[in-house]
């Protein structure tokens, strides 16, 4: 089985975690842009950590077989420092045109401040522009309220419903989302958010149209193989092998292909892995013996 992990910081992962992710199945993940943990002092942050998504962090996953992509955006959790933010958003359109990127997000609202909700009604207005989809980021607090609200305002920016994610779900909002069109995603930790058994039963009661699962694995308490975890967990419980590859699968092609840089062939004909190569002067080995396959 081929699988999708649509949301993971795979920069605070291991490269144990690459090569577990992909003896489970993994074949693409996609990273949002995220906060580091504490604020950010300038902008040049946020250049250097945008710069690795595009670059080392791309070439790491690529040595061990991943196809990684990635979302260009500012974070609802670093939208309240103003100043900063503005000098943010300022330099986003550079980065959201370069290759590998296929959305913008993950953005949205986390105390649903006026500064979150101007940060997020801006770069909406930018996905809109270029065409590209957007993970939005539902608050983990009023998470009803913040999901309605967030679902009001692209409605009314006149934003198409099949270019945006609405993430970080539970069954508390999974009706009104699939009812108002978006594609609804949910984050599986270990134990918030959305646990596997529970993901299960959502399955079973609403079908797979729209429906994906992702890990949100960061530096925190998360699990970078929830997908497949989950995955098997739905064919144990009995959900068509087609059901799960729509939700593990097809649905996270479909939700992030629009503007062309995700593809199916770029793992279907993958290059080979040869760990000889460096990014940077850089290397994934410490000295062990480099994988190189025949091309």
């Amino acid at each position: 089985m081929r699988l999708i992990d649509p949301h993971i910081h795979c920069s605070a992962r291991t490269t144990d975690d690459y090569e577990a992710m992909a003896a489970a199945g993994i074949v693409a993940v996609v990273e949002p842009a995220f906060w580091s943990g504490q604020p950010r002092s300038n902008v040049g942050s946020f250049i250097d950590s945008f710069a690795s998504l595009v670059g080392w962090e791309r070439f790491r996953a690529s040595q061990f077989g991943i196809r990684h992509y990635c979302c260009m955006g500012l974070n609802a959790k670093e939208a309240n420092d103003e100043a900063l933010a503005d000098e943010v958003l300022d330099i986003l359109p550079r980065f959201a045109a370069k290759s590998g990127v296929v959305a913008i997000g993950e953005i949205g609202f986390d105390e649903q401040t006026p500064a979150e909700e101007r940060a997020f009604r801006v770069q909406i207005a930018m996905a809109r522009d270029w065409d590209m989809p957007i993970v939005v980021h539902s608050p983990h607090r009023d998470k009803l309220g913040g999901t309605l609200r967030s679902m009001d305002i692209l409605a009314e920016m006149g934003v198409d419903e099949t270019m945006v994610i609405m993430d970080h779900n539970t069954e508390q909002t999974v009706e009104v989302v699939l009812e108002r069109g978006y594609w609804c995603g949910f984050t599986l930790y270990p134990r918030t958010k959305m646990g596997n058994e529970r993901m299960v039963a959502v399955v079973q009661r609403y079908g797979s149209e729209r429906i994906i699962i992702n890990s949100s694995a960061d530096w925190g308490v998360s699990d970078p193989l929830a997908v497949p975890k989950t995955a098997r967990l739905m064919i144990e419980r009995g959900i068509a092998q087609e059901a799960v590859d729509t939700v593990c699968y097809r649905n996270p092609l479909a939700a992030l292909g629009h503007n062309g840089e995700m593809r199916e062939q770029d793992w279907l004909e993958p290059e080979a892995i040869d760990q000889r190569r460096l990014f940077a002067g850089s290397t994934v080995l410490r000295g062990q013996e480099p994988r190189v396959d025949e091309g």
